[in-house]
């Protein structure tokens, strides 16, 4: 994951961390609107149920009371009964008797006219029979609901199935089970009413919202328009959205920290390791009086995915930091194994220097790590040389340790950039060393006036004294190959003979320095 994928993953993250938070807002903001409508749809409903039960119950138990009294059919006892059942009973209208399909009185007295038993379209469980259709005399053509029982009926105003007080867009409907319609208030839309009172699940309609209650043989169905379920979305919203925008920064926040890790310089050399985008130069290592080249110093470079390359002064030292140098330093020694392997078995006397860190020193843990990468490549281990920083030496006791296992095994451990450290000297008599590095900043005070100028003559006794291999790095002009060969430095490496380079042309390098040597070297 480069650079450019890091911003548009988290360009992605970020757009998803702002839709979800808000989108889920919405989307509860919904859902609970629609739950408060619905409750509030309901709650009317089944009060509108309730009192029609009432109404539906008085008028039942009025009507079976009257069928089981004693007295006789239409007697003045009978209608003074039901002139009071009809004045104590609040739903009741009228209370008639009938006989053989004809009215024959009522409360109001005995009948004259002749008045046929109005059609019942509906029976209940209890036996009470409806007349949904009445428009009796006395109503002044209102329509009346009949509920019969037996010989007796009563006549009730649809207003008493409907007796509700309700929000001026609101629309009430109270009906029987098999869809009928008993009473309504401000006029819903009939045929829309019966279709959901008719229906065994509650329906859907794009532009009201509605709730049904069920209770025996009766039914209730509140209706409202639509936008009053906006409105109140709009309530939510006021409470939820808040919540979702922070829950939306909180996202975004993290998305941001977490690219701003990935993208730091610790956070994109961690995919630099992950991805393994390191390749290896490999600076040749001269012998300073023949010039051929002995070998290389492998020097790790951090190649990004558009191909610019990082210097190693500007990873290093955060790759130590970070411990992500012991993991650098294993795919350091994957690459040399992968490119110079025929050229490390096709010559003998060549040799790799790789740098090592203060940690793998400290632990030991490159050598079991080294072992096994040369497992099997046929490459000697005198073929690879350890080189380390004075600083990688602080804890002598644990850098013996290392060195004497590393020696042991056939590996030269070279002290790097000596004089730049902590204490060179005590260092070097107490740990078994096979070189020593010249650092490149002592080297360029050759010929100068400079007043480190004589250390670079004092290290190269210091080296002699302790029979060190000795290597000048940075050397760059002859003047300076001239002043070390004189002193009896062996190697030198640097700009004078060549820059760092990929493995194919060291290898060219190498064996070219090898053939002019040779060709050199006078006939016998």
């Amino acid at each position: 994951m480069n650079r450019s994928r890091v911003i548009i993953l988290a360009t992605v993250l970020a757009l998803i961390g702002i839709a979800i938070p808000l989108s889920a807002t919405v989307y509860l903001s919904w859902v609970r609107a629609n739950q408060v409508e619905e409750d509030r749809l309901m709650f009317f409903a089944q009060r509108a149920l309730e009192r029609a039960h009432i109404s539906f119950r008085d008028a039942s138990l009025t009507l079976k009371q009257l069928d089981h009294a004693s007295f006789a059919p239409c007697s003045p006892e009978h209608i003074r009964q039901m002139r009071v059942a009809t004045i104590t009973t609040r739903s009741v209208d009228d209370i008639g008797y009938f006989e053989d399909g004809y009215l024959k009185c009522t409360s109001t007295g005995m009948m004259v006219d002749k008045i046929a038993l109005a059609p019942e379209q509906y029976t209940s469980q209890d036996g009470i029979r409806f007349s949904l259709t009445m428009s009796p005399v006395i109503s002044d053509g209102r329509r009346l609901i009949g509920l019969a029982y037996n010989a007796h009926k009563a006549l009730l105003d649809p207003v008493r199935f409907a007796d509700i007080i309700l929000d001026d867009d609101m629309q009430l409907a109270v009906g029987l089970s098999d869809g009928s319609l008993l009473g309504s208030v401000h006029d819903p839309d009939q045929a829309f009413i019966k279709s959901l009172v008719a229906s065994p699940h509650a329906q859907r309609d794009d532009e009201v919202l509605h709730a049904l209650a069920r209770e025996g043989d009766l039914i209730a169905v509140t209706i409202e328009p639509d936008f009053r379920l906006f409105k109140q979305l709009r309530q939510e919203l006021l409470i939820l959205l808040p919540l979702g925008i922070l829950m939306a920064i909180f996202t975004v926040s993290l998305v941001i920290w977490f690219s701003r890790r990935r993208l730091s310089p610790l956070g994109e050399l961690k995919i630099a390791v992950e991805h393994k985008e390191f390749v290896l130069h490999y600076q040749p290592i001269v012998s300073l009086k023949t010039g051929a080249c002995i070998g290389a110093e492998a020097l790790v470079r951090w190649q990004r995915p558009d191909g610019s390359m990082t210097r190693p002064d500007l990873f290093i030292p955060l790759a130590e930091e970070s411990g992500l140098i012991m993991q650098i330093t294993d795919q350091v020694l994957d690459i040399l194994v992968r490119e110079l392997k025929p050229f490390l078995n096709a010559n003998r006397d060549a040799h790799i220097a790789v740098n090592l860190s203060a940690q793998d020193i400290k632990s030991g843990r490159i050598l079991p790590v080294l072992q096994q990468k040369l497992y099997g490549t046929g490459i000697d281990n005198h073929q690879i040389w350890l080189e380390a920083t004075e600083r990688g030496f602080m804890d002598v006791q644990a850098a013996r340790s290392t060195i004497d296992i590393a020696r042991t095994r056939g590996h030269a451990v070279a002290i790097d950039d000596f004089g730049t450290g902590y204490s060179s000297l005590s260092y070097l008599q107490g740990l078994p060393m096979d070189a020593l590095k010249i650092d490149k900043s002592f080297v360029d005070t050759i010929g100068t006036d400079a007043a480190t100028a004589s250390v670079t003559t004092h290290i190269i006794n210091i080296a002699k004294t302790l029979n060190l291999k000795i290597v000048a790095e940075g050397v760059e002009t002859q003047a300076q190959a001239d002043y070390l060969s004189a002193r009896d430095v062996e190697y030198g490496q640097g700009w004078l003979f060549a820059k760092a380079m990929p493995a194919n042309d060291f290898v060219a390098f190498y064996h070219k320095s090898r053939r002019q040597l040779d060709s050199d070297v006078p006939a016998s």
